[in-house]
């Protein structure tokens, strides 16, 4: 049974940091590429960070680069998300997902499979 388990998120006032996770189990964690998408309310979910299957590639969206960093250990297969300098409008629920073997992006929900059941993030101004 595939299970992704998000944890870490909360309250936290602008300008501070939090730090996700997201404990994979059912698949083998290492062969897949991973991503962190987010839905605020009334909005569509969006992609917000991802990692190659060994780490050595990362994809971030604009509005966070410079501010996030999405990592992995697959030793212990769980993949993370610092994210720093939050503002109010990362508010959101945050997923982690597995990304398809035969992907050819990054960056759409539909190159992902199998979802967590999200995290919430509020960031208060």
């Amino acid at each position: 049974q595939v299970q992704l388990v998000e944890s870490g998120g909360g309250l936290v006032q602008a300008g501070g940091s939090l730090k996700l996770s997201c404990v994979v189990s059912g698949f083998t964690f290492r062969t897949y590429g991973m991503g962190w998408f987010r839905q605020a309310p009334g909005k569509e979910r969006e992609f917000v960070a991802a990692i190659s299957w060994s780490g050595s590639s990362t994809f971030y969206a604009d509005s966070v680069k410079g501010r996030f960093t999405i990592s992995r250990e697959n030793a212990k297969n769980t993949v993370y998300l610092q994210m720093n300098s939050l503002k109010p409008e990362d508010t959101a629920v945050y997923y982690c997902a597995n990304r398809k073997l035969s992907g050819r992006t990054y960056y759409a929900p539909g190159e992902y499979t199998y979802w967590g059941q999200g995290t919430q993030v509020t960031v208060s101004s």
